[in-house]
């Protein structure tokens, strides 16, 4: 039988499940607000259903990020602050839309199934197991509607513009230290059955989702990757901070 985990090793779980309740809040927020932007440009009606879906099972993940947070002994405010903007200033509002849900769905959803289905593998804890399994189904349906809106984008010829924001996109998609160094502990195999990802496979599984689904995916929809994968070389080469 393993030992219980120590006390540091909870409190790196504490916080990186409320990291996921407030990344879990924006969504639902930006979700639901998508939805009705998606309905202002006539887009087709799957989409916005799919977006109103995607906000309501980001509040019932929040709540299950909340309630292992404060397991974990996390102490949570009420409500995180509204979500700031994503889409660069200057956007049509349909290419403002694009932008958002490709960053959001495309990008951070396909990453996040990515991270979800490693941690189901080896959770051993049939309550976590539990709600890993159904976040983890729930993201590939918010992953698709990001590639069925960019397949819309495309056909009307409005994804090429996301070639050169790719670097932006990407950057604001990570934790500022996902490249870096870290303390031994961040690194520890124990955070596993704590449903928290080491931080070199957390790395490594970002670039694995970028080279295997994310870049080849937006270069089928006419989006230029090279600004993209040049960013990504660029921060593979980089001496640990």
């Amino acid at each position: 039988m393993s030992d219980p985990p120590s006390a540091e090793l909870r409190a790196l779980a504490a916080s990186a499940w409320s990291f996921r309740w407030r990344v879990e809040c924006d969504a639902e927020v930006r979700f639901e607000a998508l939805a009705a932007r998606l309905d202002a440009l006539s887009a087709p009606a799957p989409l916005a259903a799919l977006a109103r879906r995607a906000s309501a099972d980001e509040r019932r993940h929040a709540a299950h990020c909340a309630r292992i947070a404060a397991e974990l002994g996390a102490r949570l405010p009420a409500r995180p602050p509204p979500p700031s903007p994503v889409a660069p200033p200057g956007l049509a509002e349909e290419d403002a839309v694009t932008y958002e849900l490709v960053a959001a769905c495309c990008v951070a959803e396909s990453v996040s199934v990515a991270v979800l289905t490693r941690l189901l593998g080896v959770a051993g804890d049939p309550s976590l197991r539990a709600v890993l399994r159904e976040l983890a189904t729930d993201e590939v349906t918010h992953a698709r509607l990001g590639w069925a809106h960019l397949a819309v984008a495309a056909a009307r010829r409005r994804s090429a513009f996301l070639g050169p924001h790719l670097p932006a996109m990407l950057r604001g998609s990570i934790d500022d230290d996902l490249f870096d160094a870290v303390t031994p502990e961040r690194e520890s195999s124990a955070l596993l059955a704590l449903g928290v990802l080491p931080h070199a496979e957390k790395r490594a599984l970002f670039v694995g989702a970028l080279e295997d689904v994310i870049f080849p995916g937006l270069d089928g929809a006419g989006v230029d990757t090279g600004d993209g994968r040049a960013w990504l070389a660029g921060v593979r080469a980089a001496p640990a901070g």
